[in-house]
């Protein structure tokens, strides 16, 4: 890969991770489903507490959790490393803003990534979440 296929790479993985934060706070689920990879795998046991195997299942458990949620994602300081021409990895510090009608979370952390080019396409194959901080009801939580 030369320097203008990098670049081109890096831009197209922001550009992904845009898609995904844009997608997942307007509930545009198909879209959303789009950004991974049909082997999926999905941590997010610090979020709180989901796990998914593939990207069907893991989209069942997320609308099903955020279906009647007001969300609010936001990923910052991309560091992205571009490995062949199909694989990639990434950090994004982040934060996040979910309201549910009986509970109000607030999060600090990094989300952990890898990624595989399908058809063209980058998609997100690995995504786990990390906290640095958790808010629910306005209550620290211990991590």
């Amino acid at each position: 890969m030369d320097d203008t296929q990098r670049l081109l790479a890096l831009e197209a993985l922001k550009s992904l991770k845009a898609k995904y934060f844009r997608t997942m706070d307007s509930k545009d689920w198909p879209a959303l489903s789009s950004c991974f990879t049909e082997d999926l795998q999905a941590d997010f046991t610090e979020a709180p507490g989901m796990l998914a195997e593939g990207r069907d299942n893991y989209m069942a458990q997320l609308t099903s959790i955020l279906q009647d949620a007001q969300t609010m994602h936001h990923g910052h300081m991309p560091e992205l490393t571009i490995i062949s021409d199909d694989e990639a990895q990434g950090v994004w510090a982040m934060e996040d803003i979910v309201q549910l009608p009986d509970l109000l979370i607030q999060g600090w952390g990094h989300y952990h990534e890898r990624y595989r080019k399908e058809a063209g396409e980058w998609k997100i194959s690995h995504i786990k979440l990390t906290r640095l901080r958790l808010l629910m009801n306005g209550e620290v939580q211990d991590l």
